[in-house]
C-alpha cells in the first residue's frame, strides 16, 4: 500500500523536522513548507491526504491558508488539522468553522499528534468510501443516489423519478443484462401492472435525455436491456 502523504506548514524549522520525523517514522511521506503561500502551492500542486497547519505564518496566516484550500476545488476535500501554540477557543472555533477537521495545541505529545493524524485519516477515508457508495460515476454520467440528481458533462439532467430508476439499476449493475420485467420489478416492486413495452417507452426517453451518453444503455436483443461497462 502506498504511503500516505502529510503536508506540514510549520515556519519553525525545529518543530517542522520534528514533526516530519515522527510521521516518516510512522511510514507516512511528508511534504514540508514554511510559509502559506508555498504550503497552499505544494497542497494545490501534490493533493496530500492531510494537511498539518500552523497557525501563526509569516505574511499570510493559517487561517487565511485554511479557507483557501477549503474554497479552491482540487483541495477542498484534503482534511486539515491545525497546529498553533495559540489555545484559546475563539480560534479553534474559527478553524473549525473554516473547515479545519482537528486542532491540536503546542506544546503537543508526538503520539497525540500522531493518534490525532490517523483519527483523521479514518474519518476521511470513511467519508469517502460513503461518497462512493453514493455516486455512481461513469464516462459522463453522475448519479448522485442521495441527492436523486443526474449530471451528465456537469449539467442536471431532468429526469423522473422511474426514469432515475431505471438509470440507478442499469448503471448500479454495468455489464449485466437485465430482461424489462426485472427492470420493472426493481423500480417500481412486484405485480406493479407496467407493460414491457412501458419500459422501452422509458429507455428511449432516458437515451434522448442524456444525449451522446445515451449510448451507455445498450438494448441485447431478446432479453432486455444493459448499462455499458467502464472502457
Amino acid at each position: 500500500m502506498e504511503a500516505r502523504t502529510i503536508l506540514v506548514v510549520e515556519d519553525e524549522v525545529d518543530i517542522l523536522n520534528l514533526i516530519a520525523y515522527n510521521l516518516e517514522k510512522e511510514g507516512y511521506s511528508v511534504l514540508k513548507a514554511t510559509t502559506g503561500e508555498d504550503g497552499f502551492k505544494l497542497a494545490r500542486d501534490r493533493k496530500p491526504d492531510l494537511v498539518l497547519l500552523d497557525l501563526m505564518l509569516p505574511g499570510v496566516d493559517g487561517l487565511d491558508i485554511c479557507k483557501r484550500l477549503k474554497a479552491e476545488g482540487t483541495t477542498s476535500g484534503i482534511p486539515i488539522i491545525m497546529v498553533s501554540a495559540r489555545g484559546e477557543e475563539s480560534d479553534v472555533v474559527v478553524g473549525l468553522e473554516l473547515g479545519a477537521d482537528d486542532y491540536v495545541s503546542k506544546p503537543f505529545s508526538p503520539r497525540i499528534l500522531l493518534a490525532r493524524v490517523r483519527s483523521v485519516l479514518r474519518r476521511a477515508a470513511s467519508g469517502k468510501q460513503d461518497l462512493e457508495e453514493r455516486i455512481i460515476q461513469s464516462g459522463s454520467i453522475r448519479i448522485d443516489r442521495a441527492r436523486h440528481e443526474v449530471r451528465c458533462d456537469d449539467e442536471v439532467v431532468d429526469l423522473s423519478a422511474t426514469e432515475f430508476g431505471i438509470l440507478e439499476y442499469l448503471a448500479a449493475n454495468p455489464g449485466w443484462v437485465f430482461s424489462r420485467n426485472q427492470i420493472i420489478r426493481a423500480v417500481k416492486g412486484e405485480d406493479y401492472p407496467v407493460t414491457e413495452r412501458a419500459v422501452d417507452v422509458q429507455i428511449l426517453a432516458l437515451r434522448k435525455k442524456l444525449g451522446s451518453a445515451g449510448d451507455m444503455i445498450e438494448t441485447v436483443r431478446g432479453i432486455g436491456y444493459r448499462f455499458k461497462e467502464p472502457a
